[in-house]
């Protein structure tokens, strides 16, 4: 080739796998909201996706903005590598490299950036893909890894933990969350996991119990199984393990509300609470099982005393995780809307938040929530459509832009509101989206 044709290194960059190249094209919301959940798995030492954690926490510092951040994460991702793998080097390292690439190339400094490029060449030669014609299968894992951490859509994620374990059979954590993603992508089946699925679920959870022992209880009990006992028993175990996200807790805690009650679901994670106060996932946690007990029942209303500790440990979390918490604001606002006096802070919450400045996928979820806080709290019909037409305008497909329209058209067939006029024109309108 002759050095007219010799690719360019930013052609190099482009043709390389790593995060920078994926396409992960995430908003700050969910930028931040996963930011979040990273920080809450841990560092523990045992952890074997700990290089993979570290890549997409500096790819993310990265797309919000913090540079040095993100080349401090992507050199613990290095560190942490060699650790778990006991080797400086090997296959592993081509998407760590290829992020390190990308950040000096963005940092202005080409030299680093191309002896990177160098090391990639390096490693590719020396660790060649068993299949020619495809990625080598640490690639595909860690490919799998951020997808199934940013994406909705789990089919890629399966097919990329797949293909990954067909090249490359036996390692434990790939097998693992093959089955947390075949999960996913089954999830609404309401009758359970086809069969298949179900037993690479119970193989899986034979070879890592710690990671899959509440999923599997779950599916189990989806099927008619009695797993009560089973449950309690995993709750003491769990309650003696390191706090983290992927200490099986929250998906315990499903479990317990399912199968056995909110209530014990409520005394685990306060005892969880209570033997570590000072871990902010646990109180995430709590609040989830708040939400459960207040939001689960609409024929019952909570008593003060549930609503004022689910009030006290919302605001807890919404104080630790700042940048991630809408959601959580707007629960907190629609629990103040059911204590005897709270209205005017549900109120003064929702008011701040839409005045606030959201991104067009947030503002939508926050106009559809407002409507139905509208209608059932404050029966304000006409403005709790208007906020639904607001939401249907916004030109994002998501469930909460359906459930606007869905509302609106029920209120349009009805044809008895004297708004049904202006209702029609916003459905016509909606088309040109």
């Amino acid at each position: 080739m002759s050095a007219a044709q010799s690719p360019t290194p930013v052609s190099k960059l482009e043709a390389l796998q790593c995060h920078f190249t994926w396409d992960l094209d995430i908003s700050t919301s969910l930028l931040n909201h996963r930011k979040d959940k990273l920080e809450d798995i841990g560092t523990n030492d045992g952890n074997p996706w700990l290089g993979h954690i570290y890549n997409l926490q500096g790819f993310i510092q990265y797309k919000l903005g913090s540079n040095k951040e993100a080349q401090k994460f992507f050199n613990e991702a290095t560190e942490a590598f060699s650790q778990i793998r006991s080797a400086d080097e090997g296959p592993w390292l081509v998407v760590n490299y290829g992020n390190l690439a990308w950040l000096h190339h963005h940092l202005g400094d080409q030299a680093e950036s191309e002896a990177y490029l160098s090391k990639i060449d390096t490693l590719i030669k020396k660790y060649p893909s068993p299949s020619q014609e495809e990625l080598h299968p640490e690639t595909y894992a860690e490919k799998a890894y951020v997808l199934m951490m940013v994406s909705g859509d789990k089919t890629l994620v399966v097919d990329h933990f797949q293909r990954a374990i067909e090249m490359q059979p036996g390692i434990r954590e790939w097998n693992t969350s093959h089955a947390l993603a075949l999960m996913y992508a089954s999830k609404h089946s309401s009758t359970g996991l086809e069969d298949d699925i179900l037993e690479k679920m119970r193989i899986a959870q034979e070879q890592d119990p710690e990671n899959l022992a509440a999923q599997y209880l779950d599916q189990r009990g989806q099927r008619g199984e009695r797993i009560e006992a089973e449950a309690r028993e995993l709750a003491t175990k769990v309650l003696r393990s390191p706090v983290s996200s992927y200490s099986g807790l929250k998906p315990l805690l499903r479990v317990y509300t399912k199968y056995i009650s909110v209530d014990e679901a409520i005394v685990l994670a306060e005892k969880a609470l209570k033997n570590h106060p000072d871990e902010r996932y646990l109180i995430r946690c709590a609040a989830r099982c708040y939400d459960w007990k207040i939001f689960g029942d609409k024929y019952s209303r909570p008593k003060q005393d549930i609503i004022a500790r689910a009030i006290s440990v919302h605001q807890e979390e919404i104080a630790l995780y700042p940048d991630s918490s809408l959601r959580k604001k707007i629960d907190l606002a629609k629990i103040y809307a059911l204590s005897h006096d709270g209205q005017a802070k549900a109120d003064q919450i929702y008011q701040e938040l839409l005045e606030s400045d959201l991104e067009l996928a947030d503002k939508q979820m926050l106009y559809n929530k407002y409507a139905k806080y509208l209608y059932f709290e404050k029966h304000n019909s006409n403005m709790s459509i208007r906020y639904h037409m607001k939401a249907a305008e916004i030109p994002h497909q998501s469930f909460f832009r359906k459930n606007s329209i869905k509302e609106l058209e029920k209120i349009r067939d009805k044809g008895r509101d004297r708004m049904c006029r202006e209702i029609r024109e916003c459905l016509a309108n909606l088309k040109v989206f």
